[in-house]
């Protein structure tokens, strides 16, 4: 175990942040958002630009660490972001501006989730990227799921859900819920998954049927 644990920090400590993930990183956790870590952004931009990324839609906006790791990959991509906190968006526009993206290349919503998604447009995005409200990551798997062009992506952040998911004697409702998202996802056909240990979990789908 040591020796994973040596494994995760030295991918952690890899990756080279561009200033302005750094600034909007530390901003992040003056407000009390947990971001993404630096290696789960760097796997966000290497998919992105591996997909050809053009259409994105974030669930969490944050501070913005992660739609900057996105936009890194895919640099020509269209940004759509989801997130309640209104606060929050306009600390993550700052970021955008202060990273050079055009303000025509991001869209940002301010509600609930739940209420967003059911209405946003059957395989409309490239890639879709789930962090946020972790009790209600099934609902918006299924939701990222309908949203995503077949060959698309779905990304969901947290998918080892602090270590907990691993251990089954941690009974809690968020861990028992990602463990469901795992089990279903592993055996669907109509995707095909994997996931990463990099920071607290990256589960990774590619949309393959309708």
């Amino acid at each position: 175990m040591v020796d994973k644990e040596l494994s995760w920090k030295f991918a952690e400590d890899f990756v080279v942040e561009p200033a302005a993930i750094l600034t909007a990183r530390q901003h992040s956790l003056e407000l009390g958002i947990d971001p993404v870590s630096p290696a789960v952004g760097a796997q966000l931009a290497v998919l992105a630009a591996a997909s050809s990324t053009h259409s994105i839609l974030e669930v969490g906006t944050g501070a913005g660490v992660s739609g900057l790791w996105l936009l890194d990959g895919a640099p020509d991509a269209v940004l759509t972001s989801i997130d309640i906190e209104l606060d929050h968006q306009q600390v993550a526009r700052t970021a955008f501006a202060s990273a050079g993206v055009p303000a025509n290349r991001i869209r940002l919503i301010t509600g609930r989730a739940a209420e967003v998604l059911p209405r946003m447009n059957d395989g409309a995005y490239d890639l879709v990227f789930v962090d946020a409200d972790e009790g209600s990551v099934l609902d918006y798997v299924e939701h990222a799921l309908r949203i995503a062009r077949r060959g698309g992506l779905v990304l969901v952040a947290h998918a080892l859900w602090r270590g907990r998911v691993a251990d089954p004697a941690r009974r809690d409702d968020t861990a028992e819920d990602f463990r469901a998202l795992l089990a279903t996802v592993a055996e669907s056909a109509a995707v095909i998954s994997a996931v990463s240990t990099a920071g607290d979990g990256l589960l990774q789908l590619v949309k393959v049927s309708d």
